[in-house]
């Protein structure tokens, strides 16, 4: 799924440590288990490149 689909419902604590944590090798067990709720999908327990490109250009502006 599309990160901009999924990060409207993902929870505001894991928007902001992400915002904070950008391009994080890992995402910690709480940060990934909200990403997964909210649909979205990890790789090698991290976003992609086009994920965190949204989120540190976009993701203020949808939520």
């Amino acid at each position: 799924m599309e990160i901009h689909l999924w990060w409207l419902e993902l929870d505001m604590g894991a928007k902001e440590w992400l915002r904070e944590n950008a391009d994080a090798d890992v995402l910690p067990d709480h940060v990934a288990a909200a990403v997964l709720a909210a649909g979205g999908e990890m790789a090698n327990g991290t976003l992609t490149r086009r994920e965190w490109d949204f989120i540190e250009t976009q993701s203020e502006f949808v939520d």
